[in-house]
């Protein structure tokens, strides 16, 4: 679960394509959540840790949250 998500974020850097955010979070969620109910318990947590610390910190709009949020809900029920 949380070597999916790190995984995803590495990418996510390392493509560092604008405005793919939204996809690499939904990839490390729908991965982690693959692994089954642990998986998916970690994605939640990881995903609701980061964007509560990033929503406080980086002055991000509650609109990108919410979104980020959405695509990573999405992942975690198998969306694609």
């Amino acid at each position: 679960g949380a070597r999916d998500m790190y995984r995803a974020y590495r990418d996510m850097r390392e493509a560092n394509y604008k405005g793919a955010d939204k996809y690499f979070h939904a990839r490390g969620n729908y991965d982690a959540a693959r692994r089954g109910p642990g998986g998916a318990w970690a994605a939640r947590v990881i995903s609701d840790a980061r964007e509560n610390w990033q929503s406080r910190v980086s002055g991000r709009g509650a609109e990108d949250t919410r979104l980020d949020q959405e695509a990573n809900a999405w992942g975690r029920s198998g969306g694609d």
